[in-house]
């Protein structure tokens, strides 16, 4: 019970947008950042992208358009490659 409760309490913050550290098997810990819950959306009222991974594949709804790097900050745009399959790449 108090191991659920202490999950509960983890996601809770996570969701809240913190780091959170949890003990997992064997006293092992575990750190969850904002890094690693971040996926590739497009800001409202503009039309790039942030918060993408560089030579990712990219959404149809992003293909010609800008997208910024959740790590670096960096700009790419999501281009066609010569195999058929969009991606971002550095721009």
């Amino acid at each position: 019970m108090l191991k659920r409760f202490a999950v509960t309490a983890a996601t809770a913050l996570v969701v809240a947008g913190g780091v959170v550290s949890v003990g997992g098997p064997a006293g092992a810990a575990t750190t969850v950042s904002a890094a690693a819950r971040c996926h590739a959306h497009k800001v409202s009222g503009t039309s790039h992208w942030t918060c993408i991974t560089p030579g990712s594949y990219c959404p149809a709804a992003a293909h010609k358009k800008y997208g910024y790097a959740y790590k670096t900050g960096k700009r790419y745009r999501c281009v066609k490659y010569s195999n058929g399959r969009w991606r971002w790449k550095r721009a």
